[in-house]
């Protein structure tokens, strides 16, 4: 069926775009903090890799889960509405030819299914942010472990 094909790729890009999210986060934030010119002209060679540093890369790291996670709830919700939209339609389509019994529970079956699919989906796709999310935070204690 076209609409699971849809579900599943649209799923599969909203992790695809979490990942690449929180990635290049974490990228740019210690890109940013590693090659400013005072921390290369200071005689203090911690300042490229403080703590406070890699605070803001889980802080920017965290931030970016959650609005990846929205984004996610968004478009699950968009298309548990179009699941809605679309058994309605059915059922006033064939509310008024009289011989909608069968489209009619049909339209509601692939609507429930859609639903669990959804929530599904956007749930494995949540947990991927949180899982991408968590490494980056490992990574970014162990280096200050490491540091110091």
């Amino acid at each position: 069926m076209k609409l699971n094909f849809v579900t599943k790729q649209l799923s599969s890009l909203g992790r695809w775009l979490a990942t690449m999210l929180v990635g290049l986060l974490a990228i740019a934030f210690i890109w940013q903090g590693a090659f400013t010119t005072a921390a290369l002209a200071s005689p203090n060679p911690t300042l490229i890799a403080s703590r406070d540093a890699g605070d803001q890369v889980q802080q920017k790291t965290r931030e970016g889960a959650r609005d990846a996670k929205g984004f996610i709830r968004d478009t699950a919700n968009k298309v548990e509405r179009t699941a809605d939209r679309n058994a309605s339609r059915v059922d006033r389509a064939t509310d008024n030819k009289g011989s909608g019994g069968f489209f009619s529970r049909r339209a509601k079956i692939d609507r429930d299914r859609i639903h669990m699919r959804a929530e599904q989906d956007a749930a494995r796709t949540q947990r991927a942010v949180d899982n991408s999310r968590n490494a980056v935070e490992r990574a970014v204690d162990d280096i200050k472990d490491a540091l110091d």
